[in-house]
């Protein structure tokens, strides 16, 4: 089973329990397979609700043998940099400030930091400084929220 099964598998669950997945990392780190799943909620995700999801969750993947091989489930608040993902994300963050890493440099740099514009045919559109620049979605390795850079802004 690969991480896109599982996030079919997981997600009405979680959503029918009120959360949000917005991420999954199925990976071998060491001599052991991990599942890390990202959740949200309204209000936010606390440590009991981290507990909750992972009972679960935990027990649907057994009740289907869904997982071959033992693993490590692990649940987590998204935090404050929370990784903008799905078109649904680029919706609701829009105006918020961001970073953005690329693949593949553009004009040898990887790291920009503005504010989201959203999704523009296809690709991801943030204001660096007076400038909309748009970047292919296939070419980004990750957009994160910066809190810090809001937080900054809100104390000038």
């Amino acid at each position: 089973m690969d991480a896109k099964d599982i996030e079919t598998l997981v997600t009405p669950l979680i959503e029918q329990e009120g959360g949000e997945l917005v991420d999954l990392q199925w990976r071998r780190e060491g001599h052991r397979w991990v599942l890390r799943l990202f959740l949200d909620k309204p209000g936010g995700i606390t440590l009991d609700d981290c507990a909750y999801f992972s009972d679960r969750v935990g027990a649907m993947l057994d009740d289907e043998n869904a997982i071959e091989q033992s693993y490590v489930l692990e649940i987590s608040s998204p935090g404050l940099d929370r990784i903008v993902k799905k078109d649904k994300d680029f919706e609701r963050f829009c105006g918020r400030a961001v970073k953005l890493r690329l693949k593949i440099p553009d004009n040898g740099q990887r790291r920009f930091a503005g504010v989201l514009e959203g999704l523009k045919d296809g690709a991801i559109a943030v204001r660096v400084g007076a400038q909309v620049k748009s970047f292919p979605r296939a070419g980004v390795d990750e957009v994160r929220l910066d809190d810090a850079a809001e937080a900054n802004a809100k104390e000038v």
